[in-house]
Formats: C-alpha cells, sequence, structure tokens
C-alpha cells in the first residue's frame, strides 16, 4: 500500500526528516487560522486507500496541536485513505491517567477517544509517560522508545561520578533505565507539590554531594496537574 505522510505545525522539520529518510515527499495540505482562532484543515492530494501517517506531536500548546491532528485525519478519512496511523512523539495529557481527587476527567482517555472518533486507526508513542496508558486505547498503540539514542548521544558527558536523577516518584522507572544503560546509580527526590507549578522537595533518597546530575524527566514544562506523579 503506498504510504502519504502528512504534518500539522507542531514540528515541521521532524516530519521533513523523517520523509528525507524516508525518500518520500511530505504531503501537501493546507492549514491556516481564520480571524476568530478556528484552524482549517485541507489535503491538497490523492490519499484514497493510501496507507497514511500524520506526524504531530501535542506539545504546548497541547490543544491547538491536537485539534490539528484530529481535523488532519478527519479529512483523510473523509478523502478514503485505506489506513491512517497518527504518530504522537509527545502525546499531551499522557499524565492525566486517572482521577487524583474524585472529581476530575480521566484526561487520556478522552483524547484517545477523540483521536478514534477523527479516523484514527493506529497510534505511534514515544516513551509515554506510563506503559499503562495504552489501556485508554481502544485502537492499536505502537509503544517506541528513544532511550537508547538518548543514552548514547549522552554517553560523552557521563563519567564514574554521574548520578541519574528522578525529580518525581512517577519518573523512577525512566530514570531507572537510563541508569542500567550506564550501570549508575539512581537518586529520587520526594516532593510536595503547592499548586499546579509549584513543588516542595522534602527529601533526597541518594548522594548528591560533589557528584555530576543528570535529571530525566519526560515533562517538557514540568507543568503537571496536581496530584500526577
Amino acid at each position: 500500500m503506498e504510504i502519504r505522510i502528512f504534518s500539522g505545525s507542531a514540528n515541521l522539520p521532524l516530519a521533513m526528516a523523517v520523509c528525507q529518510t524516508l525518500g518520500v515527499k511530505l504531503g501537501e495540505r493546507t492549514l491556516e487560522r481564520f480571524p476568530d482562532s478556528e484552524v482549517h484543515i485541507e489535503i491538497k492530494e490523492n490519499v484514497r486507500e493510501r496507507d497514511v501517517y500524520l506526524i504531530q506531536p501535542t506539545s504546548p500548546p497541547v490543544d491547538q496541536n491536537l485539534l490539528e491532528i484530529i481535523f488532519l485525519a478527519d479529512a483523510c478519512r473523509r478523502a478514503s485513505a485505506g489506513r491512517l496511523t497518527a504518530v504522537l512523539p509527545y502525546f499531551g495529557y499522557a499524565r492525566q491517567d486517572r482521577r487524583a481527587q474524585g472529581r476530575e476527567p480521566v484526561g487520556v482517555r478522552v483524547i484517545a477517544d477523540l483521536l478514534k472518533t477523527g479516523g484514527v486507526q493506529r497510534v505511534i508513542a514515544v516513551d509515554l509517560h506510563s506503559p499503562g496508558t495504552e489501556a485508554a486505547f481502544s485502537i492499536p498503540l505502537e509503544h517506541l522508545s528513544a532511550i537508547p539514542l538518548l543514552a548514547e548521544a549522552l554517553r560523552p558527558f557521563i563519567n564514574q561520578d554521574t548520578v541519574i536523577v528522578s525529580p518525581d516518584l512517577g519518573a523512577v522507572k525512566l530514570a531507572e533505565r537510563y541508569a542500567t544503560s550506564f550501570g549508575l546509580p539512581v537518586v529520587i527526590l520526594h516532593k510536595r507539590r503547592l499548586s499546579g507549578e509549584e513543588v516542595s522537595v522534602q527529601s533526597i533518597v541518594g548522594d548528591v554531594k560533589g557528584r555530576r546530575v543528570v535529571i530525566v524527566d519526560d515533562d517538557q514544562h514540568r507543568r503537571n496537574h496536581r496530584g500526577r506523579g
């Protein structure tokens, strides 16, 4: 099945690099915003019975980038695409995988349902906050990891005095994977969340004195929802 690759506005250079590696042309589309900020998308080439990949990290602004990929998917679906795969290198709302306070949405499930409603038939994600996120999807999800590549890029900066630091309990498993790659110890911070943007570190488990520190985290801005680890 012939493939087509399209991208939203979140990371065009990434989509272009993928196309260059695969030796295919990036799909042509128009993406514009009306004065009231509504997004308008139109696919400008034939996708009938094609294997279509939509590359769009849902990084900040998360809601805007998310809506772009849903509209791209719907446009391709209505143009009779053979199969639709969403490639999400960064998956916003992945941390909202449970109700911490009781009267909250399970955001990751809502987004999974929206992607399916838009016509997405498969999702490819990279290093999700939790492997359990897959349970929110009723469509296939392929979970890839960039840790081997990132670890190799980091290796020149590692020495015997380095420690891997997890900034909270939620990032411990991720930190342990890096630590295993280098044969290094893991230091864990215990924190208390004061607000959506403020935290207080209560204790440090491990020794960082005089050590080179590598902090491993999967949140771009450390603006997690209250109660998420």
